[in-house]
């Protein structure tokens, strides 16, 4: 591309005035932003004592479960779908063969990496029978790296504690398998 090429438009740099020379009118906004905070009012929310309150439970990306069946198997089928579709590849599936008829296979063992997960529900969406969601409890805690890795029970342990406060997402659509 040469320099005199007529399909090339050259722009010129604006001239700046004098307040856009000078910082002064960005310090005002600065300064207002600040008194607004300083003396508007307060929404501070002292956590362990008060809980703040979850506007939609069921749009909220909190921590994992694992979801049961109506004879209280797990609905995993260990399609590997949710593992494929993570971006943050914190999901670790080893499949077994299923001894229920109904399906071909079920998770041995089925893992996620909480610190490492994004929360972005990938997961949840990919998966064809609704086996997991993501829940509404957000006080995710542990005091070693290890303790964040949840494991097939203690997912299935997330549900329990969350399954008359959080219905499946599936029976509310009235499709199950």
């Amino acid at each position: 591309m040469k320099a005199n090429d007529p399909a090339v438009k050259w722009v010129e740099e604006p001239q700046l005035g004098l307040a856009g020379k000078m910082y002064l009118p960005l310090f005002l906004q600065g300064l207002t932003t600040t008194t607004k905070h300083l003396f508007g009012p307060k929404v501070t929310v002292s956590f362990p004592e008060v809980r703040p309150k979850i506007r939609n439970p069921l749009i909220y990306r909190g921590v994992h479960r694992l979801n049961k069946d109506a004879q209280g198997r797990v609905k995993c089928v260990a399609c590997f779908l949710c593992a494929t579709a993570c971006p943050a590849h914190c999901i670790d599936i080893v499949a077994t063969e299923s001894p229920w008829p109904d399906r071909e296979k079920y998770p041995e063992s089925f893992t996620i990496d909480e610190l490492r997960c994004i929360y972005c529900g990938m997961c949840e969406e990919a998966c064809p029978v609704d086996a997991i969601e993501l829940t509404s409890l957000f006080d995710l805690t542990g005091r070693s790296r290890e303790e964040m890795i949840f494991d097939k029970e203690k997912l299935l342990s997330v549900y329990e504690q969350t399954k008359l406060s959080e219905p499946m997402q599936s029976a509310n659509v009235g499709g199950t398998l």
